[in-house]
C-alpha cells in the first residue's frame, strides 16, 4: 500500500486537451487526494474517469467567498486537498491564487504539481524570442481599456503572450498591429488537441487573415519584441549630455545619458569629458 499524502494544499496541473499529457504524479496526487477542489465538476470528472481516480470533489472558482476560502484552509491540517482548473496550470489566468495566498498565511503545507500551460506551449511552437516574455493573460473586451492595456506593454523589450477567444480575435489583432507596428507573431489554437495548429506572420498579415474568419477552440497569440531602435546620432548625443553636464559631474551625467539612450557608457563618458572641458 502507498503512502498517504502529506496534509496541504497541492495545486495540480492538468492537461490543456490532450489527456494523455497528465503527469505521473498528478495521476497519483488526485488518485490519492481527500478531496479536489475544480473549477467544473464536469470537466475535471472526465478527466478522474480518464485516470481511474474516484476522488470527491467540490466546486472552486473564482466566486469562492472568504467564508468558504477560510473553511478549505482550516482542513489543510489534516487533509490533502488538491486544486485543479479545467485546463492547465491554476492560478494561470484561472482560480486559486487568493487560495493560495490564505492557505500560506495560515501556515499550511503548500505544493506543486506542475505540467501544461497553454502559454509555455504556445511559446515552444511560435518561433520567437524566449528570453524575456511577458503573460498578460485576456486583454479587456471593451476597445478603449484593451487599446490601454496594449500600450501600456507597447514599449517592453520582450516577448508578449495574450489569451484570447475566436470571435474576438481579429479585432484585438488589429489594435495589437495598429499600436505596435509590424511585429513578428503567432496565432496558436486547440494546442495538444486533435485540430492543432500554430500560425505565424506580421501583425497586420494575422489581423487580415482572422478579420472576417473568427476561429473555434482556445488561443494564444504570440508577439515578437520590438526591433533594435536606432542608435543616437552624435547631435543626440551632445544635447543630451550638455543638459545632463549643466546639473551632474561629467561622470554621473555620461550614466544617466547612457541608459537614457542606450549607448555603451565607455563612449559617452568619453565625449561627457570633451563636452566639460570647453
Amino acid at each position: 500500500m502507498t503512502a498517504p499524502l502529506t496534509p496541504g494544499l497541492y495545486v495540480v496541473a492538468t492537461p490543456i486537451g490532450n489527456l494523455g499529457d497528465i503527469t505521473a504524479r498528478a495521476v497519483e496526487t488526485l488518485r490519492k487526494a481527500d478531496r479536489i477542489l475544480a473549477e467544473d465538476t464536469r470537466v475535471t470528472g472526465k478527466l478522474l474517469a480518464h485516470i481511474g481516480a474516484k476522488t470527491p470533489m467540490s466546486r472552486f472558482d473564482d466566486h469562492a467567498g472568504e467564508a468558504e476560502r477560510a473553511a478549505i484552509v482550516a482542513r489543510l491540517g489534516s487533509e490533502a486537498i488538491a486544486l485543479v482548473s479545467d485546463a492547465g496550470t491554476p492560478l494561470i489566468s484561472d482560480p486559486g491564487y487568493k487560495l493560495v495566498r490564505a492557505a500560506r498565511a495560515a501556515g499550511q503545507a503548500i505544493f506543486t504539481v506542475p505540467g501544461p500551460c497553454a502559454a509555455i506551449a504556445a511559446l515552444s511552437l511560435a518561433g520567437l524570442p524566449t528570453d524575456r516574455f511577458l503573460f498578460t493573460g485576456f486583454l479587456p473586451a471593451k476597445a478603449k481599456a484593451r487599446a490601454d492595456a496594449i500600450a501600456e506593454v507597447a514599449g517592453l523589450r520582450a516577448t508578449l503572450v495574450f489569451y484570447e477567444t475566436g470571435p474576438r480575435l481579429g479585432d484585438t489583432l488589429a489594435e495589437l498591429a495598429r499600436q505596435l507596428g509590424e511585429r513578428e507573431a503567432a496565432v496558436a489554437r486547440e494546442l495538444t488537441k486533435l485540430h492543432e495548429e500554430c500560425v505565424t506572420g506580421i501583425l497586420s498579415e494575422l489581423a487580415s487573415r482572422y478579420a472576417d474568419a473568427p476561429p473555434k477552440g482556445e488561443i494564444v497569440i504570440v508577439v515578437g519584441p520590438p526591433g533594435e531602435a536606432a542608435e543616437a546620432s552624435d547631435a543626440e548625443l551632445d544635447a543630451a549630455l550638455e543638459e545632463a553636464i549643466a546639473r551632474l559631474s561629467p561622470s554621473r551625467a555620461a550614466a544617466e545619458v547612457a541608459e537614457r539612450l542606450g549607448i555603451p557608457r565607455k563612449r559617452v563618458y568619453a565625449r561627457a569629458l570633451e563636452l566639460s572641458r570647453k
